[in-house]
């Protein structure tokens, strides 16, 4: 429900981050520089002086009697001699994570495919063995190894199924875990631990063609919904000699619990995992022995809540952030009411808070064990914002901000090995996207005549009109906020207002960042043409006000969410006389959509007019992993996804609503658009509905498509709303 956000709303986001693709920039292991694709070759520069050369030509990476591999990603072995290059790709769901993949050998010169004889781009998350002599793959949900000096593949798996699901993973875990790649090569190189999820143990849920077919045909998508189970896990360990798999013992029933993290933990013949309960909020981490695949525990977290994962805060869920020769791990948690980073010892006995201070980390940067430094994103004063922050990595003294005090906005960096330089990138709403290098531990720029200070003298600040402040409720909640008002605004006059609406977990729209306060749904200039722009941040939304405003919405989505957003709207109206209260209006995708219906359903004094897109109506129909996570399990509490849907309240509409809905969506199904017509079409209720035939949950496919859609927005809501001062 999510995924619409992740690429619409926050755009910083790396694509490639979520698809656990390698990105293109990548920081040589040393940190004396990067490597990027620079017109199709890929090339090296060196810090500070930005000297560059070509590490991979064009010419060598064309294959022969061919023409250039089209560099999709890449990744460098160890010893960096030889090159594996992502090429070709397909869309598995979100993602192109399925493709070919060419391995370019600098000492031997030459260019050669990966599994060849198994079909054009059906590989996924091939990865280098350590010692750099095979690459291990993914085809057809089936493990592989492949000798890459005799080019022999050896398949490891073969029990892979379109529902038997061996080395990635079914559709759920992939949407709300960000669990893709799913293997790992041992660090002697003789072994592949891997998932195994047996789909054939959920039902598939039937999505329907009829366009592109005289005969409809169905597509099938493996969808635990709300209250049923999920995919059993199993972890198991392939030895590469013989292809014979080990199975762990890993304790708990694999089909009420779930296992989104597993790694190589540094010690010979052991995995650690995290484990979670079907509540989510349980989380216990394991050390697993690989040969007697005996596993024992030796970390719990509960919370009265959900507990989150590390794909929340760091975007990635591989990898474990081990210190100290590995005596140590960081590990991050809301335990004492912020979300705080610890290290905690092997056995996890003992930890030790490195961000000290009531305010949340936002992004975990870089760990710099050498100058005991530990950098990271926070904004203890401005949730809308964010910042760099060091702290020592042992614990004894107060983080320090680093990010420059008169660039208020929203900072991200990209820190190299050793933390001798850094990619720092700043915007606010005003401000477009800067980039500078600047070195560490002083945070000065490298090239301080194309530094963002000196950019700011010369950018154009975006003529837009924004303002950001809070508002309270009347309950008490004090919300963050936005407005951008009309060109030539006068106060004596009234405006419309158009609100956009999330206002779940899995994402804010209230952030001083670039992009913020435009309306891509819109054809032509909201401003111009007079309309007052708004949002809101209720509670419950992943903003860093701590762990009591998260997770105030547990068991409350579609009913505190909605009644915060309601009372910050009223707040506003009694504080800006200029907003014309006959004439207000509200809209959102996904989750956003399902706020916009229950705005409307619940509070239609307030809001008069509605175009949702791609709304949960019912959140029975949703996937287990989300809605559980924030709702519970539907046996205890089935009232609240009841309460909280917006089918249940239809019956109330008055005003004017737009429902847009892909029926092709594999996300919010399709169903809930033709359940919530059938109860609008019950109680009478008179509106305008818009399936967009085939099309996926980002309502993107299809020549003409988006255009038709912003069309449609924009006419339907100058009808419904009609512009300008009076």
């Amino acid at each position: 429900m999510k995924q619409v956000l992740k690429t619409v709303v926050l755009t910083l986001l790396s694509f490639q981050l979520f698809a656990q693709i390698p990105a293109n920039f990548q920081w040589l292991s040393d940190g004396s520089g990067y490597r990027d694709v620079v017109q199709g070759e890929i090339v090296e520069v060196k810090l500070p002086s930005k000297q560059q050369k070509t590490f991979i030509s064009q010419a060598q990476l064309t294959p022969q009697g061919g023409t250039a591999l089209p560099i999709r990603s890449y990744t460098v072995n160890k010893d960096a001699d030889k090159v594996l290059i992502y090429t070709n790709t397909e869309r598995v769901w979100r993602y192109d994570t399925k493709g070919d993949y060419w391995v370019y050998d600098l000492k031997a010169q030459t260019l050669k495919q990966l599994g060849k004889g198994l079909g054009k781009s059906s590989l996924m998350f091939a990865k280098f063995s350590p010692d750099g002599k095979k690459a291990g793959y993914v085809s057809k949900h089936n493990v592989y190894a492949e000798d890459l000096q005799t080019g022999e593949v050896k398949q490891l798996t073969k029990d892979g199924t379109d529902r038997v699901i061996n080395g990635t993973f079914d559709w759920v875990y992939e949407e709300e875990f960000d669990c893709r790649d799913g293997f790992r090569w041992s660090d002697d190189s003789k072994s592949i631990a891997y998932w195994q999820l047996d789909a054939r143990k959920i039902r598939n849920f039937l999505m329907i063609n009829t366009t592109d077919s005289i005969y409809s045909f169905n597509i099938p998508v493996e969808y635990p919904k709300v209250g049923e189970t999920p995919s059993p896990y199993k972890i198991g360990v392939v030895n590469i000699a013989n292809a014979e798999t080990k199975w762990m013992n890993i304790p708990g029933d694999p089909q009420n619990t779930y296992l989104p993290r597993m790694e190589w933990s540094g010690v010979a013949d052991e995995l650690v995992v995290q484990q979670l309960n079907r509540q989510q909020n349980e989380s216990t981490l394991m050390y697993v022995n690989t040969n007697t695949g005996a596993a024992r525990a030796f970390y719990t977290e509960k919370d009265d809540a959900w507990i989150d994962i590390k794909s929340r805060w760091e975007d990635d869920p591989v990898g474990w952030d081990w210190i100290n020769g590995g005596k140590e791990f960081i590990w991050v948690s809301e335990k004492d009411g912020w979300r705080h980073v610890y290290r905690v010892s092997r056995d996890g006995k003992k930890e030790t808070l490195i961000t000290t201070g009531n305010f949340d980390m936002i992004n975990p940067v870089r760990i710099d064990e050498k100058n005991n430094a530990y950098y990271f994103t926070a904004s203890p004063d401005n949730a809308t914002q964010k910042y760099l922050y060091k702290a020592p990595l042992n614990g004894k003294g107060e983080p320090k901000r680093l990010s420059p005090v008169d660039q208020a906005g929203t900072h991200s960096y990209e820190i190299s090995p050793l933390a001798k330089f850094g990619k720092h990138s700043f915007s606010n709403a005003r401000l477009p996207f800067m980039t500078e290098w600047v070195s560490f531990p002083d945070h000065k720029a490298i090239d301080p005549e194309n530094s963002i200070t000196e950019t700011m003298k010369r950018i154009r600040v975006a003529a837009i009109d924004i303002e950001f402040f809070k508002v309270k409720t009347e309950e008490g909640v004090e919300v963050d906020a936005w407005m951008v008002k009309p060109n030539n605004f006068d106060p004596a006059k009234k405006y419309p207002i158009v609100f956009m609406v999330y206002g779940e977990p899995a994402s804010s729209t209230v952030k001083d960042t670039y992009g913020t306060g435009r309306n891509r749904l819109y054809d032509g200039n909201m401003a111009e043409d007079g309309y007052i722009y708004a949002s809101v941040d209720n509670r419950g939304t992943p903003m860093p006000k701590g762990r009591a405003w998260r997770k105030a919405i547990y068991k409350g989505i579609g009913i505190i969410n909605i009644r915060d957003y309601a009372g910050a709207a009223k707040a506003m109206f009694e504080k800006y006389p200029f907003i014309d209260t006959e004439r207000v209006a509200v809209h959102g995708w996904s989750g956003g959509g399902s706020s916009t219906l229950n705005l409307l359903f619940k509070y239609p004094k307030q809001f008069q007019t509605g175009i949702s897109v791609a709304a949960v109506g019912n959140q029975l129909t949703y996937d287990n992993i989300y809605q559980e996570r924030y709702m519970g399990v539907p046996k205890e509490s089935k009232a609240d996804f009841i309460n909280g849907s917006p089918i249940t309240h239809a019956k109330n509409l008055e005003g004017n609503l737009l429902y847009i809905h892909g029926t092709g969506d594999d996300n919010v199904h399709y169903q809930n658009a033709e359940m919530l017509v059938n109860e609008l079409i019950r109680h009478n209720k008179v509106f305008q509905f818009m399936p967009y035939p085939n099309r996926s949950h980002s309502i993107s496919e299809g020549e003409g498509t988006s255009r038709h859609l912003r069309t449609l927005f924009t006419d339907y809501l100058k009808k419904h709303c009609a512009p300008g001062a009076k």
